[in-house]
């Protein structure tokens, strides 16, 4: 009985989640529709209604669409730098979207993922450049630098109470600009390379530091279908989402943990340990952000720059959008991600002339501000099912 109501409820919020995406989607498309308008009659030129409407979906939402398929049509491809690109980011956003949502299960508010995704980038690239170190190593130092910067706000928490919203912001910034001078160091660092004002590119220095790609001999399916993007780093970021699964929700660790989220003082005159547990709750959420990092920058995919990298992460940010839209679900999180790196992929392939590239952040946006109603829709349709099944009021029993 308790299984099917968990998977109802499960349900629910998943549909939930599917009509804030489609609302989210309509509106982008109404956006696009205005800006075909607009473009239509700043020319002077005689159209037709279904002409606004043909350039908004071809020049505009079709690509959002399509994301990392672009230029390939619906068709399978057999090789595509974009769509390379749009799966490497899969594995930071998941892994951002893991750290926030496991935060929120255990009652806090991990805003500092954007500095734990910092540290984990910077642990990751020393440990590949300075080191010279395999990329399992790579990786695992990027855990352990995301840990310790996370487990900070949580001890904090922990034994001052001092707001761990307070706490991780500063130490965003302490981070970013600590990372960045460690990386700079005067333009004469050694993971620095001056001529193109970034680190220095794995392939160069450390080839073994990137994290091998799924290749074959092309006889596979898998390998016909993406014979070049095919990087192992999402696979490892799904099958930490299925482990983070179990552990929330099949050990007694993970119970613990959720116990302190609904209420410290109940856990505590249960015997849970709830300091110890904040702190290991938050440097869970540090790893798992710090390991997104080395997920990333491990790839070979992008190059950190110091000198412009003057901004905090938007990954760290961005997981915050992918958990809300998940409910914190760790195999849900997964699927947010996926649909949150797509769009943000097709986004910059609209027709620059006719429609910015933000449109597809506004559609981010509008689904994350409609995460705040996934509640409000979930007890309608509640509502709405059980009313049906409900028996008549009044309704005597013979």
């Amino acid at each position: 009985m308790l299984n099917k109501r968990r998977f109802i409820q499960g349900l629910f919020t998943l549909v939930s989640a599917i009509i804030c995406v489609l609302i989210g989607l309509a509106l982008g498309f109404i956006i696009l529709v205005v800006f075909s308008w607009s473009s239509y009659s700043s020319k002077g030129v005689p159209y037709t209604v279904g002409q606004v409407f043909s350039t908004a979906w071809e020049q505009g939402f079709k690509r959002i669409l399509l994301g990392g398929f672009y230029n390939l049509g619906w068709k399978i491809p057999t090789r595509s730098l974009l769509l390379r690109s749009e799966i490497c980011r899969i594995a930071p956003l998941l892994m951002c979207g893991l750290s926030v949502g496991f935060a929120f299960k255990t009652g806090l508010f991990n805003i500092g993922a954007a500095g734990q995704y910092t540290l984990g980038a910077y642990g990751a690239l020393m440990c590949a450049l300075i080191l010279k170190l395999p990329w399992w190593a790579c990786l695992l130092a990027s855990v352990l630098f995301g840990a310790v910067w996370g487990a900070i706000p949580g001890f904090f928490k922990a034994y001052f109470n001092i707001n761990e919203v307070i706490t991780s912001i500063m130490f965003n910034w302490i981070g970013l600009y600590g990372v960045n001078t460690l990386m700079y160091g005067n333009g004469k660092s050694v993971m620095y390379n001056a001529n193109e004002s970034k680190v220095w590119k794995l392939v160069n220095k450390n080839a073994s530091a990137i994290i091998p790609d799924m290749k074959g001999d092309g006889s596979t399916l898998f390998n016909k279908v993406f014979t070049n993007p095919s990087t192992i780093a999402v696979f490892i970021a799904i099958a930490v989402a299925i482990v983070l699964y179990v552990v929330l929700n099949k050990t007694v660790f993970g119970y613990e943990l959720k116990a302190c989220g609904y209420s410290k003082t109940a856990a505590k005159y249960a015997g849970i340990n709830e300091k110890r547990n904040i702190i290991l709750a938050m440097a869970i959420a540090g790893a798992l952000a710090g390991l997104g990092a080395g997920l990333f920058y491990l790839t070979g995919t992008e190059q950190w720059n110091p000198q412009e990298n003057t901004a905090l992460p938007a990954m760290g940010f961005d997981g915050i959008s992918v958990a809300l839209l998940a409910s914190s679900n760790p195999i849900g999180t997964i699927f947010s991600a996926i649909f949150k790196a797509h769009i943000a992929t097709g986004g910059p392939k609209m027709e620059k002339t006719l429609f910015p590239s933000e449109i597809a952040d506004v559609i981010s946006g509008t689904i994350i501000y409609l995460c705040a109603f996934m509640l409000l829709f979930k007890n309608k349709l509640a509502a709405r099912v059980f009313r049906r099944s409900r028996k008549p009021e009044g309704e005597i029993k013979k």
